[in-house]
């Protein structure tokens, strides 16, 4: 089996090889890893900590970077997406932006993930173009964000081949399963999760008997133990009657949150452009160190997410459950092997709507429980969303679906409808001035 990424030179890249490491030797294992990126520095870096992880693994893929993007997909089984538009430094105007303007400036949410998506939508069509002309049959897996708007922009030209993945909907899941006193890895154990991308709601769960969200939503101790909990207090979720996806911080504490962001030193793109370069200028010097400066940055990033999020909800440190860093990486691994070898599993996943939620069309992108195999992700019957959760679906829907029309057109009446129709931005005059800033006429 041959996996491409493209976007090779990213920081996360060697997550998926450790993962793709520990299957080595299964039927079926990938047998070569092709990275492709623009940036020659960063490609160079990555494959040095990737050698140092292959180091005395029998049979560990082979890597090889491929300096074309067409030499890269040819012969390709399965495509991982994971480009950043603009590098670190156009996520830091994507914030930096709409927080002059007094709204959100985040990297998928808000102003900032449509400007993102701006930016990033034109790229992604034509990878799906020449993934399309050249591998026909590989499947790609998109985790390039905003992920839900990328990939519905893809399935338009790859249909059901492209599958979209993000690890926050699996660490909800699990973190919550562990707080009720469930195995999340039991073979009983089921859960409703429904939503866009960065919008969804567990709304239940169990291990083979009755639904077990009940009670956890009425054991205030439970439910504070665990990320999602301290982020929205029990009195909130006991109301709401449902566990948000952690980005709905952001909607439902939305003062709280901007006053945080706007105090911090720096913005999350900020730090990270300062880390990553550090790290990158570091590693490329010395590249018999590059895994121990790659681990030690990867702990610190991971350590600092959503940081002003938690100093918003009182200040408090991450469980080190949370921080090995293998969520969307062993996501992909086991999407992965249940295509290539049929292994029937279930995943949240981003995929066509088909008749999954009624209030949206067969075309929209979803994320929801599938059932995965040889023949791709089927959506799997869920409880109909809420009146609330369906209406933020379908305005963040009707954003999405502005900013590929955008993308697509330059139609600049759709970028601004785009910005403007986002429940976070609260001025048709601000999303102006907002675009007026980032994409100047």
């Amino acid at each position: 089996m041959r996996l491409v990424i493209l976007g090779g030179g990213g920081f996360r890249v060697p997550l998926v090889y450790r993962a793709l490491l520990a299957d080595t030797g299964a039927p079926g294992a990938c047998r070569e890893l092709v990275l492709h990126d623009t940036d020659p520095v960063r490609l160079r870096v990555v494959a040095s900590v990737l050698a140092a992880q292959a180091a005395g693994v029998p049979g560990a893929p082979a890597v090889r970077i491929a300096q074309d993007l067409d030499d890269a997909l040819r012969g390709a089984d399965f495509v991982f997406s994971a480009i950043r538009v603009g590098g670190t430094a156009g996520r830091v105007c994507d914030e930096r932006v709409p927080l002059a303007e007094g709204v959100l400036g985040q990297e998928t949410v808000g102003a900032g993930g449509v400007l993102y998506g701006l930016r990033t939508l034109p790229v992604a069509v034509a990878i799906a173009e020449r993934v399309k002309a050249l591998a026909p049959d590989a499947w790609v897996i998109n985790f390039t964000n905003p992920a839900g708007m990328v990939t519905e922009a893809m399935a338009r030209v790859l249909g059901e081949r492209v599958i979209g993945i993000c690890d926050s909907p699996v660490g909800l899941v699990r973190r919550a399963a562990r707080a009720a006193g469930a195995d999340p890895d039991s073979p009983a154990f089921r859960y409703d999760y429904v939503g866009l991308n960065h919008l969804g709601w567990l709304r239940g769960m169990s291990d083979g008997g009755p639904d077990l969200l009940p009670g956890l939503l009425a054991d205030p101790k439970a439910l504070e133990s665990f990320e999602e909990g301290k982020l929205f207090g029990a009195p909130w979720l006991a109301a709401l009657g449902a566990l948000p996806n952690e980005y709905l911080h952001y909607y439902y504490f939305e003062r709280e949150a901007l006053a945080a962001v706007r105090s911090a030193e720096a913005t999350r793109g900020e730090f990270l452009d300062r880390q990553q370069g550090a790290f990158f200028s570091s590693a490329a010097g010395r590249p018999a160190d590059a895994y121990t400066l790659w681990d030690r940055t990867r702990l610190e990033r991971e350590e600092t997410y959503m940081a002003e999020n938690r100093a918003a909800t009182g200040g408090w440190q991450r469980d080190p459950h949370d921080l090995d860093g293998g969520g969307y990486d062993r996501v992909a691994l086991a999407l992965m092997r249940a295509i290539a070898r049929d292994e029937r599993t279930t995943l949240i996943l981003n995929v066509p709507n088909g008749t999954t939620v009624p209030a949206l069309d067969a075309e929209a992108i979803i994320e929801v429980p599938c059932e995965v195999g040889a023949f791709g992700a089927r959506p799997l019957p869920v409880a109909a969303p809420t009146e609330h959760q369906a209406g933020l679906m379908l305005t963040l829907k009707a954003v999405e679906r502005s900013a590929i029309e955008a993308a697509a057109s330059g139609s600049r009446a759709a970028a601004l409808r785009a910005l403007a129709l986002h429940p976070l931005v609260d001025s048709v005059a601000v999303a102006g001035r907002i675009l007026d800033a980032a994409l100047p006429r």
